[in-house]
């Protein structure tokens, strides 16, 4: 048996509209279809349309928002100096690298539940200001 490829990430949160608003700002996710759960939550769909890639679980009380054993989910995007932009607007820490070797840029930032987000872009693409 072998995988072939990542389905997608959950995370929890105890303010969903922020968790939607969070996502749909920095990541350009949208919520879509979803199965009629008995608890409250969304499914966040790239705008490329497809699966879901984030499920978000709410109505989870705060103290239990905790890290576990997994770091970060990271995702591929385009757009570096406008994201970088709109997190610096928004008074977001976040952390900018560029891969050794790959060239790669690499943006860390955190959501409102605390998840460590990564976004990959391309590495022709220009160096925020």
């Amino acid at each position: 048996m072998a995988v072939s490829g990542m389905n997608h990430f959950t995370i929890l949160t105890d303010d969903l509209e922020r968790t939607l608003a969070f996502y749909a700002e920095y990541l350009g996710l949208k919520p879509g279809a979803r199965p009629p759960f008995q608890f409250p939550g969304a499914w966040l769909y790239a705008e490329n349309g497809g699966d879901a890639i984030l499920h978000v679980i709410a109505g989870v009380n705060r103290k239990a928002l905790v890290k576990g054993v997994i770091d970060h989910m990271a995702f591929t995007g385009k757009g570096l100096a406008a994201t970088v932009a709109a997190l610096k607007r928004s008074n977001i820490l976040h952390d900018l690298r560029k891969l050794p070797a790959y060239g790669t840029w690499q943006l860390f930032f955190l959501d409102p539940n605390g998840a460590k987000v990564e976004i990959d872009f391309d590495p022709a693409e220009p160096a925020p200001a």
